[in-house]
Parts: structure tokens; C-alpha cells; sequence
């Protein structure tokens, strides 16, 4: 039983943004139950404005370290301006934003006047949605690193809440792309979901992920989003697919109700009668 329940980690990807990824996120969020949700893009986290939900405690994230000076030790011999590759330090000052955490300039000082300590790079969030379900996300501060580092951090705290509460689903928002926060997002995941639009730049990067998820040899599924304003491209999708063997889950039809919604801070399944909600209420019961 234990080996069943296991089986149900879902994670939604798109080779680039603005295909409608979070909002699939959002309805799947809403038609699971009893489940775990998860946003993983943790450098433009946006599912909590749809999913509204209750902050139960926010938790700082330790990303790396950083140098700053000890006016009182340093002899300003200039020695760590000289050295900083980075250009993070001016006037015995460390810029926080350009200095990249290396701790060169640390350990060459030789007035131990520099410290390099850890610092909060950002927060994570640990929350809890209307369904009765867990949601965590998380902001990265600006300029800030280690997105890979706190997407680990945040799964893990996801996975222990789906094994202790014994939970059905465990559904991560992933990030755009084929960086490093999406390889740390498809960790553990039993099948990823891409969505994708009817461009060319669309089918240029679902071809970029699917050959990295391919390397994970984890099981891929493809919805077309608003598949109906290119039918062309839409044709060369599939195409594309059928050769690889990829399956094609369902087709959202485009629908401006979806989009008032959306600018309504609403989510696609509060307008069930849309054509695009009931696509995806099929995409879910087919999963």
C-alpha cells in the first residue's frame, strides 16, 4: 500500500514561460485531494496569488555566505580590492549584490579583518490552502543564488508532509526552462506534465526539456495550451511528439472567460462551464 501511495508525484514544466504553466498548476491544486502543492519556482513564485493561501510560518533560507569588512581590524592595504574578480569591493566596502560569495578575499586578508558568514538569501513559506492541503513556495531576494539548493529544501519539507499525513498527491509547480532549479524540481517525480503554446519558440524549448527529462528517464506527458489559435504549429507539435512517443494528454481550447478570471485574481476552475475548464478537469481524470 505504502508502494502505491508513493507513485503520485506529479510535476508541471515548460520549456519557457508564459504558457500557461501556473495556471494548470492552479487547477490541478484545486481537483486533487488530499495532497502536498509545491512552488518550485522560487525566483518568480506566483501560484500563492491564485491558490489565496493561509501563512502558517515564514522561514528564513541560508543560501551562502557572504564577506564584509571589520573597519576596526582592517589596515586598508587594499589587497582584497585588488583581488575581488567580482569588483564587490569599493572604499573597504562589500556590495551585497555583486559580491558572489567565493571567500577569496577571506582568506588572503592578511589582517583577518574579513568575516564571511551566512546569509538569508531569501524566504520560504509554509502554508496551508482552502482544499485543506499543504502549499509551500518561496521568494529568492533579489540577486540572490542557490535557487537549485532552496527548490531541494523546499521538496524535502513537501515530501515529509505527504509521508507523515499519508497524502494522495504530491504536486510541484516547476520552474521555466532547463536550469538548475528545474533539474532540482524533478527530483523524485513519477511523471512530468509539459505544457506548452502553438509558437515556434514554443516548440523550440518543449524540445530543450523533453530531451533533459528524457535523461532522467522519468514519464513525460504534453498538454497544448490554446492550442486552437495556431492549428499549424499545433499540427508540428504532435508530430514532433508521435515521433519521440510522447503522449499528448489534452488540448485547451483558448478561451477569453479564462483570462478575466485570471485578471480577476481567479483561477480556471472557478469558471467551470469554460471549454478550457472542462479540458483540464479531462486532463486530470485521465491522469
Amino acid at each position: 500500500m505504502e508502494n502505491e501511495r508513493t507513485k503520485r508525484q506529479l510535476v508541471i514544466l515548460s520549456g519557457k514561460g508564459g504558457t500557461g504553466k501556473t495556471t494548470l498548476a492552479a487547477a490541478f491544486s484545486r481537483l486533487a485531494e488530499n495532497g502536498v502543492i509545491t512552488d518550485c519556482d522560487v525566483d518568480a513564485a506566483d501560484l500563492f496569488i491564485l491558490l489565496k493561501p493561509e501563512t502558517k510560518e515564514e522561514i528564513p533560507f541560508f543560501g551562502g555566505k557572504k564577506a564584509s569588512i571589520n573597519k576596526v581590524a582592517c589596515t586598508r592595504c587594499g589587497l582584497c580590492m585588488q583581488i575581488c574578480r567580482f569588483d564587490a569591493i569599493k572604499d573597504y566596502l562589500v556590495d551585497d549584490i555583486l559580491c558572489e560569495g567565493c571567500g577569496f578575499c577571506f582568506r588572503v586578508c592578511p589582517d583577518e579583518a574579513i568575516e564571511f558568514n551566512k546569509v538569508i538569501s531569501g524566504n520560504y513559506y509554509d502554508c496551508r490552502i482552502a482544499n485543506d492541503a499543504e502549499f509551500l513556495y518561496a521568494k529568492l531576494l533579489p540577486g540572490e543564488g542557490n535557487s537549485g539548493k532552496l527548490v531541494a529544501e523546499l521538496k524535502k519539507k513537501a515530501s515529509g508532509y505527504f509521508e507523515r499525513n499519508k497524502r494522495d498527491w504530491f504536486i510541484v509547480d516547476g520552474p521555466p526552462g532547463i536550469g538548475c532549479p528545474v533539474n532540482a524540481s524533478l527530483s523524485g517525480a513519477d511523471v512530468v506534465v509539459l505544457i506548452t503554446e502553438p509558437t515556434l519558440s514554443g516548440l523550440h524549448d518543449l524540445k530543450r526539456i523533453i530531451k533533459l527529462i528524457q535523461s532522467f528517464k522519468i514519464q513525460v506527458a504534453v498538454v497544448i495550451n490554446k492550442f486552437d489559435l495556431n492549428e499549424e504549429i499545433t499540427e508540428s507539435i504532435e508530430t514532433f511528439l508521435g515521433i519521440e512517443g510522447i503522449p499528448v494528454k489534452g488540448k485547451i481550447p483558448f478561451d477569453e472567460r479564462v483570462l478575466f478570471a485570471l485578471q480577476q485574481g481567479k483561477d480556471i476552475m472557478d469558471v467551470p462551464e469554460s471549454n478550457a475548464a472542462k479540458e483540464i478537469r479531462t486532463i486530470w481524470n485521465s491522469l
